[in-house]
This record gives structure tokens, C-alpha cells and sequence, in this order.
């Protein structure tokens, strides 16, 4: 019978103590299974990499390869979700993602949050405000 991506396989890992139990929170925080988070943050992580591929480019509905697909997959890997739960799933993956994005950009002093300008700005090299 040919395996039709649904067949699954234990990989295993060790991470030092406190590793775990932040992750372990981290998942309960987003109300995961322990193996639900580890996949999904392992595919968050791969798609910041470009390391190419022996397979050509498909096209279809993932032709850029950002990773949607892939999201789905996982989150739904554990449980059935209706269309409104997997669209607040996946916006909160975004929203987490962006929020550290915009931290680490003001940690580096390249945007900041302007009341006066009403939302985020670019940090001008000689910005007077």
C-alpha cells in the first residue's frame, strides 16, 4: 500500500530540563499537545530557510513554498478544527510572529510606535521627534 503522507513516524530528541518546560508552557499557553507544538514551531523554523531543493517547483496552490500548507497540515494533524478555528490558529501564529517581528525592530532601533504619526514608523537616521 503506498504511503499517502498520513503514516507516522517517532523522532525523538533531548533538550536540557528547563528547554522542556518552557516549551511544555509555551504549548499549553496555545492549547497544544507537546508533539503538536514541536512540529509546528520546526516548520515555523524551516520556512526562514532557504536551503534549496533537489525536487523541482510545482506551481499549485503553495507555488512560493511559504509554508501554508505545510501550517494546515500540522495544525490539523492532532484534531478536526472548523474553518473559523483553523483561520484563528493560523492568525495567531501570525500575530505572534509579527509582534516579534516589530519587538526586534524596535530592540534595534529601526521602528517605533509614533502616537503623533499614528502606528508604527521607520527610525530615521536623524530623526528629530
Amino acid at each position: 500500500m503506498p504511503d499517502d503522507g498520513t503514516d507516522r513516524a517517532v523522532v525523538k530528541t533531548y533538550v536540557p530540563k528547563y528547554q522542556k518546560s518552557e516549551w511544555k508552557a509555551h504549548a499549553d499557553d496555545l492549547d497544544m499537545s507537546q508533539s503538536e507544538f514541536v512540529r509546528t514551531m520546526v516548520q515555523a523554523g524551516r520556512r526562514g530557510f532557504d536551503l534549496g531543493s533537489a525536487e523541482p517547483s510545482e506551481g499549485g496552490s503553495n507555488p512560493g513554498g511559504d509554508g501554508l500548507e505545510d501550517a494546515v497540515l500540522d495544525i490539523l494533524a492532532d484534531e478536526p478544527l472548523s474553518w473559523d478555528e483553523l483561520v484563528e490558529r493560523l492568525a495567531g501564529d501570525f500575530e505572534d510572529r509579527l509582534d516579534d517581528a516589530l519587538g526586534d525592530l524596535q530592540d534595534e532601533n529601526r521602528v517605533r510606535y509614533s502616537g503623533r504619526h499614528g502606528g508604527y514608523v521607520l527610525v530615521e537616521a536623524n530623526d528629530g521627534e
